[in-house]
């Protein structure tokens, strides 16, 4: 059954990027996560991807076609799509969701037929998706680094007593990996 899994990478004291707004102190380990077993599995699990504008205009979106880590549908929540359209193949697609969250988790879960929803990004789309009831499980990474600052994940009561079942915890490299399900508990 396709889930819907929000992942993130924070600092040791909460913060998913510093004061300037970067999140290069959360990433030392860029370089090696290509080839990390962790990401395989990721890779091989997700079907498609959820983002954010913000995430889609990090990098050259031309620049995704054979050289991102997911090459699967991706869907961008943004107000305004770009005027044009990214380069893409039968592989890797762009769909610009403008009709809020849930539409975009539907065309996503359409898209990834029986593999995972990725949704990755900033702290503002992880947070949409979470507080519309939208993710099935989460997905974090902690870096062993403590920022003083920046912008939290968790703020403004997001998840808040909501119950929380551990899945998984593993480390690889720096990071030590926190996954969890979203849900009612069980009794």
């Amino acid at each position: 059954m396709t889930k819907v899994v929000a992942g993130m990478t924070m600092s040791l004291d909460g913060f998913v990027n510093d004061r300037q707004g970067s999140v290069q102190a959360l990433f030392p380990d860029l370089p090696s996560l290509p080839d990390s077993e962790s990401l395989a599995r990721d890779i091989a699990q997700t079907g498609a991807v959820l983002m954010g504008r913000r995430a889609f205009e990090m990098g050259d979106p031309d620049a995704y076609v054979g050289n991102y880590e997911f090459q699967v549908p991706i869907f961008v929540v943004t107000h305004r799509p770009p005027a044009v359209a990214p380069k893409q193949d039968e592989r890797l697609t762009f769909t610009f969701v403008t009709d809020g969250v849930e539409s975009a988790v539907r065309q996503a879960r359409d898209a990834a037929g029986e593999r995972d929803v990725l949704v990755i990004g900033g702290a503002s789309i992880v947070r949409q998706f979470l507080a519309a009831g939208l993710v099935d499980e989460l997905a974090i990474d902690v870096m062993p680094v403590l920022l003083g600052g920046g912008l939290r994940l968790f703020e403004d009561g997001v998840l808040a007593e909501t119950p929380l079942e551990k899945l998984e915890v593993s480390e690889f490299g720096p990071r030590t990996a926190l996954s969890f399900r979203i849900g009612p508990a069980t009794a």
